[in-house]
Parts: C-alpha cells; structure tokens; sequence
C-alpha cells in the first residue's frame, strides 16, 4: 500500500516516541521506587504502529498489560500517560490505575488490561455496537500469544465470525508467555491458523517490519469497514525486556537469541528503508527524534508538579459495596 510522506513521518515519530516513552517511563519509576508493575513493549514498535496508522480516534482498540505502545498509537497523551504511571492525579485514570489500566474514552483507547485475554471480548463488544448502530468503525483486539488459548478468546472469535463483526484480532507472538515458550504451550507453528476454524482470514506478519504490518492490517481493516467481517493477524515479534521489571529473560532465553532479533530491530530496519528510498531525509528523523525527547522530558515534568490523588478520590470510579438494607439487598454502585 502507498504510504503519503505525511503518514511515513507519522510512522517514524510513533515508533520513535514509543520506545522513547517506554525507557523513561522505566527509569523514573525506578528512580522513584514506586510500587506497581510496569510492562514494557520495547522491540515491538511496528505492530501498534502500522495498525493503528490506518484508525480514527471513533474506533475502538483494547489492549494487554503491555499496552503503553498501544495506547501512543492510538493517539493518546504521553504528558497524561507518564502522570498515571507516576501516580499523579493529572493522569489518564487520576493516578489510581497506573501502567496496566490506561485508558481514554475519547481516542477509542477502551483500556489496558491486567487480565490475560480479556481485551478480545471488550473489542468484540465494542464492534458489535458499530455494527448495530449501521457506523464504518473498526474495533482492534491486541493480545499476545499467552492468550491464545484462553476459551474467551475462541468464544469471542466464533462470535465475530458468525455475525461478521468488524473486529481485528491482532495477536502479538512475542514468543513468550511471561517465560513460557510459545512453542510448549501451543502445537502449531502458527496462531493465524486457527482462524481456518472460524472461517476468517489468518494472516502472519513480519511484526518487526513496520510496512508489512501497515500493509496486512489495511487489508483487514478494509474488510472490516465493508462488512466483511473480522480477521486475525499473528504478528511475530520479540521483547527485548523481561516480562515486567522483576523478571529476568537470560533465565530463559539465550543472548544469541535476544541479539538475532534485535539485528532486525524495527525502527533500525525502518530508517534503513525510507533512506535507500528517499521517502524520508536523515535530517527529519533526527529533527522528529529529538522533538520526541523534548516531549518525554515535558511529560515528566509535567508529572512531577502534579500533585498526588486526594483522599477524596478513594473510592470515586470504582465499584463499592452498598450499605446494607439500602436497596433491600446486597448492592453494587458505580460512585
């Protein structure tokens, strides 16, 4: 698919701006000893990029524990991300959700979600509503390969299927479900098979090249629109941290390993391309990389003269018990 220089710059910068906001996020809330874990998407750059390049703030993406590269491609602030991982009140969720439970309504971000598998069926829902109420909106549901074999997982796609949802499965194969390989846990070289049993498209893509997601995730995207129904891409890709800050991969995996896969790196591979091209200068990739960390240093200190969540918001935006006998009977309230 032909890309505009707009959007490939666009491309670059989110990429870019993911990996940035990852590292920084990392080492302040390591200099902070703040509490909560923090999953990082380091390596995986191109898959929320080249997806979420083809979306709209009206359509809808639900996310993983690992979401942060989600919800920047999804267009949603870094001053209000890094303030909610710091556990400021100016953050996403005023502080009280932290890393895995970023969301805004307004740019489609239905949520981060600390619960393996959970974001397929919030995205299924959220295209069954587009569906119903006759819009072009698409619903993107990420997960990762430590997901697949969650029932709701198939439950949800069987659904797409049969009323022909506009819903992408977006499955990021990062090969390892916390320490898990993907190969003891699932009996077939490719997750994108299973879609066969559903009777939708199954797509593997390169998910360190940046162009190929773009170009399978248009095509998807496109069926969706037209009411074709829902496909599943498997995007294989690799994580260059551990599974959160406490984990350490060299228990499990070897430092050959890590170093075959980060000499495909997909910003490295990226630049490489648009320069043998000329589609884009080296001088605008450096201008865009250091604007990107003017605007992570913007956000930290945005965050730091932030003030922390009052009392007061205790048990605001949560579900609570009821006072016995106030409705007749057990309760529960959103307050």
């Amino acid at each position: 698919m032909e890309i505009t220089h707009e959007a490939l710059l666009k491309m670059f910068e989110t990429m870019v701006t993911i990996r940035q906001f990852e590292l920084r996020a990392f080492a302040e809330v390591g200099q902070r000893s703040l509490r909560g874990a923090i999953h990082l998407s380091v390596g995986q750059e191109a898959v929320p990029t080249g997806i979420c390049a083809h979306l709209t703030d009206d359509d809808y993406l639900a996310s993983t524990h690992r979401g942060h590269g989600h919800c920047i491609a999804k267009g949603v602030d870094v001053q209000g991300m890094m303030a909610e991982i710091l556990q400021k009140s100016t953050g996403t969720n005023k502080g009280k959700g932290g890393s895995m439970h970023i969301a805004d309504i307004s740019k489609g971000m239905l949520g981060a979600n600390g619960v393996v598998g959970s974001s397929v069926p919030l995205a299924v829902g959220a295209a069954l509503a587009a569906k119903r109420r006759s819009t072009d909106q698409v619903a993107i549901a990420f997960f990762g390969d430590g997901a697949v074999n969650q029932g709701v997982v198939h439950e949800s796609m069987n659904l797409a299927a049969i009323w022909k949802l506009p819903v992408i499965f977006a499955c990021e194969n990062n090969h390892y479900a916390e320490s898990t390989p993907v190969e003891y846990a699932t009996p077939i070289a490719n997750i994108a098979e299973r879609a066969k049993g559903y009777n939708m498209p199954g797509v593997v893509v390169d998910g360190m090249d940046a162009f190929a997601v773009y170009d399978a995730a248009g095509t998807a995207i496109g069926r969706a629109r037209a009411g074709l129904g829902p496909t599943l891409l498997e995007c294989k890709t690799y994580r260059y941290y551990g599974h959160a800050a406490f984990d350490n991969p060299k228990s499990y995996r070897s430092t050959e390993e890590e170093d075959e896969w980060k000499a495909r790196d997909a910003i490295m591979k990226f630049r490489e391309r648009v320069l043998e091209e000329g589609t884009l200068s080296q001088a605008e990739m450096d201008e865009t990389e250091a604007k990107v960390t003017e605007q992570m240093d913007e956000a930290v200190r945005f965050s730091d003269e932030s003030p922390a969540p009052g009392l007061s918001e205790l048990l605001t935006d949560v579900y609570v018990d009821a006072p016995k006998g106030s409705l007749g009977r057990s309760s529960h309230l959103f307050t």
